[in-house]
């Protein structure tokens, strides 16, 4: 069954119109050729993100990360401080918008330096 801008799959619903409409292009083709619903979906929306917000190693790379008895928010390989925070959590309440809006990935480390969580990836 072919999805419309207005029938399209769950999975679809909490991306931007831009991905979602080029997910459902990609989702329909693939339908055509011949694959499966479940696979289709997973493909398509991999490709639509790709294509309309860039591979995550094109997007800019931030960090939060510990710095003496604060927590900073960086730009991977940048001494530059964006932001910081006496609390992590404080912090990541606004790492988080500044990352999306800037359509970045952001890297949680622990307070030791180990990588904790990626997001946005």
């Amino acid at each position: 069954m072919p999805w419309t801008k207005d029938d399209y799959p769950n999975t679809f619903k909490n991306e931007t119109a831009d991905v979602r409409n080029k997910a459902i292009e990609i989702a329909n083709a693939l339908l055509r050729e011949g694959y499966s619903e479940g696979r289709a979906i997973a493909i398509s929306l991999t490709q639509a993100r790709e294509t309309i917000e860039g591979k995550p190693e094109d997007r800019p790379h931030f960090e939060v990360k510990a710095d003496g008895d604060d927590w900073v928010l960086t730009k991977k390989g940048s001494s530059s401080v964006i932001c910081k925070e006496s609390a992590k959590k404080d912090l990541l309440d606004k790492a988080k918008p500044y990352v999306t809006e800037h359509e970045g990935v952001l890297t949680v480390r622990h307070a030791d330096g180990t990588e904790e969580h990626t997001l946005y990836e």
